[in-house]
């Protein structure tokens, strides 16, 4: 993939995405283990939690690195994941958003 430049506002507008996509999954996630922990009647469920929880904050970490704010493989990554849509990504460049798109198809 060719290199692609990233103008002051499509990197904030890229920041604003992760940080909307991350708030979206940490909410599901917080859900999720709400319902987990109050249906717990054993140790071992305890333990897969704890082992669930650590495999999620692995993911979660990975993929939020604001660092690479501006790569489209992150930005498609979270399309196909649900976390973000192509509309909400409407204000980057064309040429960015034709990228992500085509990438979300892989």
């Amino acid at each position: 993939m060719s290199e692609i430049n990233w103008s002051e506002q499509d990197k904030n507008a890229a920041v604003d995405a992760l940080h909307k996509a991350y708030e979206r999954e940490v909410k599901i996630l917080i859900d999720e283990v709400k319902q987990k922990a109050f249906n717990l009647t054993e140790i071992d469920e305890v333990w897969k939690l704890h082992d669930f929880l650590s495999a999620r904050r692995h993911d979660i970490d990975g993929k939020y690195d604001y660092r690479d704010a501006a790569s489209v493989f992150v930005l498609a990554t979270l399309v196909k994941q649900g976390w973000l849509s192509l509309e909400e990504l409407q204000v980057l460049g064309q040429d960015k958003l034709a990228k992500i798109s085509a990438l979300t198809r892989l």
